[in-house]
């Protein structure tokens, strides 16, 4: 592991365990060119996974990237970062054990969705106005009319 202080390429690991989800592994690591300590976490990753854009356009998996979008559709909602990272650990294992390198942004979006919608209404709305391009209000009105024909 290369240092991110001085760039030396052999670094040392000082201690090693899991995180409290068991889906990570943190370690500590020691530069001995430099002395500077830092911080990395591994993570099991099954399979290289490609998301095809509507577009037709590919792109490499970014879990942060759907951090970032269930991020921004709780914000300010009582939902605890841990439950979030849990979450898109699941999604990604799902996605890595459907067995198909390239997978559709539209899969991606519905396991999103089908976990929002369990966790916090509003959230779940605030993401689907995005994923399913909402352009007017009565766009909003519909959805939350299905929601409400849901229960």
């Amino acid at each position: 592991m290369r240092c991110p202080f001085c760039g030396h390429d052999d670094t040392q690991v000082k201690d090693s365990r899991p995180t409290e989800d068991n889906a990570t592994i943190r370690r500590r690591r020691f530069c001995p060119s430099c002395g500077s300590r830092f911080t990395t976490f591994e993570r099991v990753q099954l399979r290289e996974l490609t998301v095809v854009k509507r577009s037709g356009e590919k792109s490499v998996f970014d879990r942060e990237k759907v951090m970032r979008s269930m991020r921004v559709a709780l914000r300010k909602r009582p939902i605890d970062d841990d439950r979030v990272e849990r979450i898109v650990n699941s999604i990604q294992r799902r996605l890595e054990t459907l067995g198909e390198n390239e997978i559709p942004t539209k899969v991606i979006g519905e396991m999103i969705m089908d976990h929002l919608s369990s966790l916090d209404q509003v959230a779940y709305v605030r993401f689907a106005s995005v994923y399913r391009d909402f352009h007017e209000a009565k766009d909003f009105k519909e959805f939350v009319g299905s929601l409400s024909d849901d229960t």
